[in-house]
């Protein structure tokens, strides 16, 4: 399983959307999410259908935090013309983990304690 970092800690668990199904279905569907959700080739991302508000970040190619907002249900987010990928969580995720512009976060597919 896949894990978002940042400075070497571990942030949360992590789902890869990179298929274009997968991108399009997102969250959608769920109930609620534990983890995080990397939606990979995309600039913005819409929560028309979603069952619970997001925080939503945009990353650029080098996991660079460029943006970060919380998304109610039923929007359409502008894009980020710089924004090579965006990380989904539940709203208020971001604000536990500490998330915020500028950061470089990074995912590990094998558990650091497991190194």
């Amino acid at each position: 399983m896949p894990w978002l970092m940042r400075d070497d800690r571990v942030l949360a668990s992590l789902e890869i959307a990179s298929s274009r199904s997968d991108r399009r279905t997102g969250l959608l569907g769920r109930d609620g999410f534990e983890g995080a959700l990397l939606i990979e080739g995309t600039r913005s991302v819409h929560t028309m259908g979603m069952r619970f508000p997001i925080d939503v970040a945009h990353l650029d190619g080098d996991g660079t935090v460029l943006r970060c907002a919380t998304m109610p249900r039923h929007r359409v987010g502008m894009p980020v013309l710089r924004a090579r990928k965006v990380l989904e969580a539940e709203a208020g995720s971001f604000a536990r983990w500490g998330i915020c512009p500028g950061q470089v976060l990074e995912v590990r597919v094998q558990h650091p304690a497991d190194s």
